[in-house]
């Protein structure tokens, strides 16, 4: 009994402490657990969009997602440790959420922090989590990693991060974030990684920072901070990147920086810092980056800079530095990049330069007091993209081994004391886009061989003692330029008719030349001409009436020529001062301080003229008889045509509702002045576009009128019929429009064949052409980041509609920048079908080249088939347009080749009149990018479907 009483009390024992602990421990595990999932639950009954699919895991149904092998606690209640994203230690805690890239669109405030205990990473990076970051953060007091990267948080850091003292690794940068650093962030002692960057946050940089001596990475760049870099910096010992650029730092820098000897990237390029560099920066002896760039420092560059050919990067660009080139980059052979322009420094650099440098991408030494010549082994630098002496005193004569860099896309030798001639050489710089040998001393002519430069776009050799003619190649070959300015040379001869070739150029200066001859009519061809200097030559003749078709011109000088008769209709002349056509013998017209055209002047000019004029017309008039004769004859083969014809001109017709279409061509009439010149907004490839104002009986509102852009079809005359050729033209556009309506196809009002005039009435978009906007400067800069992205997404989403959502498929087959016009808020609208083709199934799809040159897919040279897919390249080339601002040129050649596209570097395709995107901006046009890649793609069943362009673009955008 004793016995018995004994083992009872012995079993009692053992249950109340092994048993039962061990019983309450998985009571507690399991009700942590339901705790950690009922919270995760409610956060994502929270967000915005709750429902995406990457959370579909999130579920109080756990028998769908545990696993069978799992030992984590599911009985009553749901594990989350099977979730997407979700972590959990041995006992079923959740240690590790990791939602980046999910997606995710909502908010913080309701996060139960308190509810995880044992968390220990955190990544919410790359969402759209918006608001401020609670301060209840701070209760999760096991965590190592914060990362609420690139993310849209606004208000500032709150001060109880500082109380997560285990932490080692915290990101928030890519937000809004405002305010100073918190002071508390000096009681994370055990921190590692410290990236802020990519915010508004302002203040100095605090003291207490510096006594994290554990610190390896610091990433405070593009925010707004102030103040010095503190000498206490010098404590962090453990640092290998120091990234503080783009902010408003002042100061001289810190002797103690010298104390940092683990670093390796100094980044703290464009501040305010001043002063000398101390010498104890040549103790960082591991330095990869150095970019000291736009900044006020003054005094010598560090000597020793360079340690063990370690040093990739050198930037100290846009300071007040004196002296010599450091002696350690003469032979350091790791450079990559080396940009030491607008500075004072001295030097002979031929002496200063004398190695080999293998891995070298971009040099730039302009606008500084260097003098010497140019040695030979630059040639052996065979990766040399970018070489830039420009502005300097460098004197000699250049180099042939120069055409031996293979890989150069800019050269800027000007402003120098360079003598004899270009080297025949250059001939094999097929990579070269930028060519400036301008203000030198060189001679001869201009070498034939230039002509294998197919992807140049600027081209600069202005006053230097050149003689002989213009190579007439450089119209035939150069078909990517956009600058080219030959004056204040000895060029003689005519200006060659192939230039009118050059449909891109935008600037073209010839002046203070000897150039002789007439300006050529094939200066038509110069559709995107804007400024034009031809004075200072010995021109002669009249000034070709063409030039009232380049409606883009806005600046002329034809001073000091032999020229005479009328000004032609354009803007640029009747806007330009006198001073743009005095030294010449006989010019007229509208221009103050010109004489107007009367007719006797007119006709005492054209006497000479008229002595061999009449005799020509009396040959010709009898000439005209016998073709008379013959036509007669002929017409009657055409009667029933034209009769056809004629009955379309006589009947006008509208496809307008609830307007009576007499009516509304009357009022066409009247608001235009019958197509006065005034009204004139734009010529396209069939027609003149005019802007009309419809009275309020015609718009939507009562008060309000109705502006449209009437496109009246060129017929040769008011009052000559359409041809067969623009009629068929003019109703395949109709019948296109009529089809479709899209908020990104330019909506058709209605149209109108009559025998005086034939046009189409679209709606007015009130910021006119894609093309013009990144034309001028002020506004190109008008159109962001954002917005050039969302123009992007709408070109994609209308031509996905037309390919696949119109029956039968419409092909564009003009995409370019001058057919995409922009509504009031930059909504991108697609015009202009005036070379469009219905794709019948059962019809030939073969035609005539279309399209606009630097837009055409290049089957067409050798297929001349419509598809759908040349819309598609026409689109890949306009979103590399509209993210570089202007046309990409031979970049394109680039973008489409597997084996040159590694060479492009993003800073390339960047509009360089924007500020740098944001870290998520920039990520986008990265994948865009990517995008448009595969839209240039050679092989046209290659290329995406502009269904898929549209859908990718609508998932990559989601979240912005």
């Amino acid at each position: 009994m004793e016995a018995s009483t004994s083992q009872k009390v012995f079993a009692l024992t053992f249950f109340a402490l092994f048993v039962a602990p061990t019983v309450v421990d998985g009571d507690n595990s399991r009700s942590s657990t339901d705790q950690e999932s009922g919270a995760l639950l409610k956060w994502k009954a929270s967000l915005q969009n709750y429902s995406v699919p990457l959370l579909t895991s999130w579920s109080n149904d756990s028998s769908k997602y545990s696993s069978i092998q799992t030992q984590q606690p599911t009985v009553n209640g749901t594990s989350p440790c099977t979730w997407f994203g979700i972590s959990c230690n041995e006992v079923g805690s959740v240690v590790k959420i990791n939602l980046t890239k999910s997606g995710l669109q909502g908010t913080l405030h309701e996060f139960p922090f308190s509810s995880f205990p044992n968390l220990e990473y955190f990544n919410l990076s790359t969402n759209s989590i918006s608001g401020t970051i609670p301060p209840q953060v701070s209760s999760l007091s096991k965590l190592i990693s914060l990362d609420l990267s690139t993310n849209k948080l606004s208000g500032s850091i709150p001060l109880e991060i500082g109380n997560l003292s285990n932490l080692v690794e915290l990101y928030m940068y890519s937000n809004d974030l405002t305010g100073s650093i918190p002071s508390t962030f000096g009681s994370l002692k055990r921190l590692k990684v410290l990236s802020i960057y990519e915010n508004n946050l302002s203040g100095s940089i605090p003291e207490s920072l510096y006594d994290l001596r554990n610190l390896s990475y610091v990433r405070l760049y593009r925010n707004n901070l102030s103040g010095p870099i503190s000498y206490h910096i010098g404590r962090l010992k453990s640092l290998v990147g120091l990234e503080l650029w783009e902010n408003k730092l002042n100061g001289a820098l810190p002797t103690s920086l010298g104390n940092l000897t683990k670093l390796e990237i100094l980044y703290i390029r464009d501040n305010n810092l001043s002063g000398f560099i101390p010498p104890s920066i040549q103790n960082l002896t591991k330095l990869t980056v150095l970019r000291l760039a736009r900044n006020k420092f003054i005094g010598y560059l560090p000597q020793k800079i360079c340690h063990n050919n370690l040093l990739q990067t050198f930037t100290a660009n846009g300071n007040y530095f004196v002296g010599p080139i450091p002696k350690s980059l003469k032979n350091c052979s790791s450079l990559y990049r080396l940009t030491l322009q607008q500075n004072q420094l001295t030097g002979n650099i031929s002496e200063d330069f004398g190695g080999v440098y293998p891995d070298l991408d971009i040099i730039n030494l302009g606008n500084n007091n260097f003098h010497g010549e140019i040695s030979p082994s630059w040639g052996m630098s065979k990766k040399l993209g970018s070489f830039m002496i420009g502005g300097n005193k460098i004197s000699g004569t250049i180099p042939p081994e120069i055409g031996n860099l293979s890989q150069l896309s800019i050269l800027d030798f000007s402003s120098n004391l360079l003598v004899g001639e270009i080297p025949k050489t250059f001939g094999k710089l097929t990579s070269l886009v930028k060519l400036y040998l301008n203000n030198n001393k060189l001679s001869g002519g201009i070498p034939p061989e230039l002509i294998s430069l197919t992807h140049l776009e600027s081209l600069d050799l202005s006053s230097n003692s050149l003689t002989e003619s213009i190579p007439r190649s450089i119209g035939l070959n150069f078909l990517n330029l956009y600058n080219m300015n030959l004056s204040n040379n000895k060029l003689s001869h005519e200006i060659p008719f192939e230039f009118g070739k050059l449909g891109h150029l935008s600037t073209l200066d010839l002046s203070y030349n000897c150039l002789i001859g007439e300006i050529p009519t094939e200066f038509l061809g110069l559709q995107s001409l804007l400024t034009l200097n031809l004075s200072h030559n010995n021109l002669s003749g009249n000034i070709p009436s063409t030039f009232d078709q380049l409606p883009g011109l806005l600046y002329v000088d034809i001073s000091y020529n032999q020229l005479w008769g009328p000004l032609p209709d354009n803007k640029a002349f009747l806007n330009a001062s006198i001073e743009a056509f005095e030294g010449n013998k006989g010019l007229c017209g509208n221009v103050a301080g010109l004489k107007p055209c009367d007719p006797v002047s007119k006709r005492s000019h054209d006497v000479e003229y008229y002595t061999v004029v009449y005799p020509i017309l009396g040959v010709l008039l009898f000439v005209l008889c016998l073709l008379a004769l013959f036509l007669r004859r002929k017409r009657k083969k055409h009667a029933e045509k034209e009769q056809q014809l004629e009955m379309v001109n006589q009947k006008p017709l509208f496809s307008v509702s609830s307007f009576d279409g007499k009516k509304l061509y009357e009022e066409i009439i009247r608001a235009t002045e019958d197509f006065d010149s005034a009204y004139c907004i734009g010529r396209g490839g069939v027609g003149s576009v005019y802007r009309a104002e419809l009275p309020s009986s015609y718009s939507s509102s009562a008060t309000a009128t109705l502006l449209v852009a009437v496109k009246k079809l060129e017929n040769g005359g008011q009052t000559r019929p359409l041809t067969l050729s623009s009629h068929k033209e003019f109703l395949n556009e109709v019948r296109a429009l009529t089809k479709i309506r899209h908020r990104n196809i330019v909506k058709l009002h209605g149209f109108c064949s009559h025998l005086r005039h034939s046009f189409l009435i679209y709606e007015y978009l009130e910021k006119g052409s894609l093309s013009s906007k990144l034309r001028n400067d002020n506004e190109a800069r008008e159109l962001d980041w954002c917005k050039r992205v969302n123009v992007i997404r709408g070109v994609a989403d209308g031509l996905s509609y037309m390919h696949s959502e119109s029956s039968p498929p419409i092909v564009h087959r003009d995409i370019s920048t001058k057919n995409i016009l922009l509504s009031s808020d930059y909504e991108a609208c697609i015009s202009d079908f005036g070379t469009a083709r219905l794709l019948e199934p059962d019809s030939s799809n073969w035609t005539v080249l279309a399209g606009t040159f630097g837009y055409v897919a290049p089957e067409f040279a050798y297929t001349m088939k419509v598809t759908e897919k040349s819309d598609v390249y026409s689109f890949g080339v306009l979103v590399v347009e509209v993210i570089k601002g202007r046309h990409p040129g031979s970049l394109v050649l680039s973008l489409s080749s597997p084996a040159k596209r590694g060479g492009v570097m993003l800073e390339e395709v960047l509009d360089d009149r924007l500020p740098p995107p944001s870290k998520e901006t920039l990520d986008q046009i990265v994948d865009i990018l990517k995008l448009a890649i595969a839209c240039l793609h050679e092989n046209p069943q290659s290329r995406p479907t502009m269904k898929d362009v549209s859908q990718i673009l609508s998932t990559l955008l989601a979240s912005s």
